[in-house]
């Protein structure tokens, strides 16, 4: 018998004879908080977070609060306007108004959503896939990405509503629509193969006046990959927070809300309180402290909370010795 033969025949008996552990599969790793499935939560711990300084500035269209009562003022009589009222790296936020009978052009994002909430008067939306819906004050709509959708207003009166769409991105266009030129553009046909859509956490209309005037909570309206713009109920008070309670701060992310039912209070670092009025929109640069509540004594309020890559985990980063998260 060769060398080699004897290794392989003693080989084999070994594995003939070999104790159970060999048959018995390898215990399981053991879990740990950083790796469990569908958790990106864990044990509270404390680091050091980098903010930058000075503070980050408002610049361009973006201020601490936009009031809706001072936007409507600028545009007295007109019926038709459009006014920039927030832009970040992720959104381009306009609040616009429409006469009675204007209509849009179809068109859609490639990868990212479309939405906004009516402000005051009504607009017939129509999305791809979905029924033609009349939309009035209080409603919230979403739209998927490669969706088209129109608007035209109805009624005798404007239609005034906020839009989002995301930031620095061309619309593109049904066959059946002659794109409006855009500077540093050319429009090719082209052919896709996929549509966006909806699920439990989007969709494509939402009655915040309704949500607000139930006792209803946690509801998704849009939340995706790339963008979570949800309504966020905030508690009846009767007094603020401590001075002292600044909340919390995102790292490389800005932060906005449309006070869209209610009375809401926002402390901003470098900034002071700020108070919103329904239809007022509220911007906080990356890096900044916030805290956002209701206005004590008014009731409770609702925000819709509008800040990118919510889905994947989007880190707060709260007080070192705050006893709770804060808003």
């Amino acid at each position: 018998m060769t060398t080699k033969a004897a290794i392989l025949l003693a080989v084999g008996l070994t594995l003939a004879v070999s104790p159970a552990w060999s048959q018995t599969p390898a215990p399981a790793p053991q879990a740990n908080w950083w790796s469990a499935p569908g958790r990106e939560d864990g044990p509270p711990r404390i680091v050091w977070a980098a903010q930058k300084t000075p503070e980050t500035p408002y610049r361009g269209p973006n201020k601490p609060i936009w009031h809706i009562a001072d936007i409507l003022k600028a545009h007295g009589r007109a019926k038709s306007w459009d006014q920039r009222v927030l832009l970040n790296r992720d959104f381009d936020g306009h609040y616009i108004s429409m006469a009675p009978g204007e209509k849009t052009k179809c068109l859609f994002y490639a990868d990212d959503r479309a939405f906004g909430w009516i402000y005051s008067g009504q607009v017939k939306i129509t999305i791809d896939g979905q029924e033609p819906r009349i939309l009035s004050k209080g409603w919230a709509f979403n739209v998927a990405p490669r969706l088209s959708y129109c608007m035209q207003t109805t009624g005798s009166e404007p239609v005034v509503f906020i839009r989002m769409t995301p930031a620095g991105q061309a619309p593109s266009y049904p066959q059946s629509e002659t794109p409006t030129p855009l500077k540093g553009y050319t429009y090719a046909k082209a052919k896709i193969t996929s549509t966006g859509g909806y699920d439990s956490f989007n969709l494509p209309f939402f009655d915040i006046d309704e949500y607000g005037a139930s006792e209803r909570k946690g509801e998704r309206f849009l939340f995706d990959g790339h963008t979570s713009a949800n309504p966020r109920r905030d508690i009846a008070i009767t007094q603020l927070p401590p001075a002292t309670d600044w909340g919390h701060f995102h790292a490389n992310m800005a932060e906005a809300w449309v006070d869209v039912y209610g009375q809401i209070d926002v402390l901003i670092s470098g900034i002071g309180l700020v108070h919103g009025e329904r239809g007022d929109v509220i911007h906080v640069p990356e890096e900044r402290w916030h805290r956002a509540t209701s206005r004590p004594n008014t009731g409770k309020s609702i925000r819709l909370s509008m800040i990118s890559r919510s889905k994947e985990g989007q880190v707060l980063f709260y007080q070192a010795d705050a006893k709770t998260g804060g808003n």
